[in-house]
């Protein structure tokens, strides 16, 4: 059976570890551009989470009226400032979608400033599609936890049926097997909705088209993708958190030299540098993992076009063909990457192999 290489993309779809493998590889190519990318949005949460570590200690413990409402407005305050910095997050790797896949197709230098130039250009589509997205994924993890309570409902009705006569082992069983069951029908109602959205910010900036295009678009690249986006959504989370935990245990090691127990159970004894630094983790542990999320959608963009539409016979052909003329004709199919008025220029450097990898 044939397998996919580096430079036979165009060849072989790609599944789930392959596009892991290769957002990973490009990831270490471009590992501080991507990570300052990935810094300012995060920044801004950081700084959330700081507002938000302060004014929960100092909530409970103010003896004053005046005080207690400077820090609810400060814990307000707090949410909208990770809302905001969030919000910012999916707006940037939208951004960077252009720039990765010219790098994909051409090795257009991945830059921060590329970037920042795409999310100048389209900034408020992007907005509108970072709040379309960040909606859907709201009814998307409702709409999970409905179909998990159904099933959570039906185990409980029958574990109740046969408790009196089944032994307490049969029991235990069912429960594990329901508990299984449950975690698979969320998972699979939750990427199965997100999947359909999965590529709005690539075809905002990729192909051009406006927000409610770009959904009914990602509507129609998404078939069959659940599996790829919870293999990827997945590998990010496990690896967010190593790296959350690489850099947390230094810090417990430093509280517990110092007198601090560095157990969540002893947060409320933490002192305040010690839990401004332990909220700020988390946040800092997403600069580092987050440009593989950017990376490995960008990959699977691709890839549905290849699989859809051809799109391997377009880059090649981009790729060794002169530049088509601009005429008055009208294609069924979005073109490699669209330029026009108030979009950035289309550069075309030495070509590079399919998808850029060796």
């Amino acid at each position: 059976m044939a397998s996919a290489s580096a430079n036979d993309l165009h060849l072989v779809p790609l599944g789930a570890g392959d596009l892991i493998d290769r957002a990973v590889r490009l990831y270490r190519r471009h590992l501080l551009t991507l990570m300052r990318i990935a810094a300012p949005p995060v920044v801004v949460s950081a700084i959330g989470w700081v507002m938000w570590t302060i004014g929960i200690r100092e909530v409970a413990n103010t003896p004053s009226t005046g005080a207690l409402v400077s820090y609810v407005l400060l814990l307000i305050g707090a949410i909208a400032v990770i809302l905001i910095g969030k919000l910012l997050s999916l707006i940037v790797m939208g951004g960077a979608s252009r720039n990765l896949v010219m790098h994909l197709l051409w090795n257009e230098p991945v830059l921060a400033r590329t970037t920042y130039a795409a999310v100048k250009s389209r900034f408020w589509g992007l907005l509108g599609a970072s709040v379309l997205v960040m909606f859907w994924l709201i009814a998307a993890s409702f709409l999970g936890f409905i179909g998990a309570e159904l099933i959570v409902g039906l185990m409980a009705v029958m574990i109740f049926a046969v408790s009196s006569v089944a032994p307490g082992w049969l029991l235990f069983i069912i429960g594990v097997i329901g508990a299984m069951v449950v975690i698979v029908v969320f998972c699979w109602l939750f990427f199965f909705m997100v999947g359909k959205v999965a590529y709005i910010p690539q075809v905002l900036l990729v192909e051009g088209k406006g927000v409610f295009e770009s959904l009914s678009r990602s509507f129609a690249l998404a078939k069959g993708n659940a599996r790829r986006v919870m293999a990827m959504t997945f590998f990010i989370t496990f690896a967010t958190y190593s790296a959350l935990m690489v850099l947390v245990i230094p810090l417990g090691w430093y509280g517990y030299l110092n007198g601090i127990d560095p157990s969540p159970w002893s947060a409320a004894q933490w002192p305040v540098w010690y839990a401004i630094g332990y909220g700020i983790m988390e946040p800092l542990s997403s600069i580092l993992l987050a440009p593989v999320w950017m990376l490995g959608m960008s990959l699977l963009y691709v890839d549905e076009r290849v699989r859809h539409e051809g799109y391997d016979i377009e880059l090649m052909a981009s790729q060794k063909l002169p530049e088509m003329p601009q005429i008055d004709v009208t294609s069924p199919l979005s073109p490699a990457l669209a330029v026009g008025p108030k979009r950035l220029p289309l550069q075309k450097p030495v070509p590079a192999n399919i998808l850029g990898l060796r």
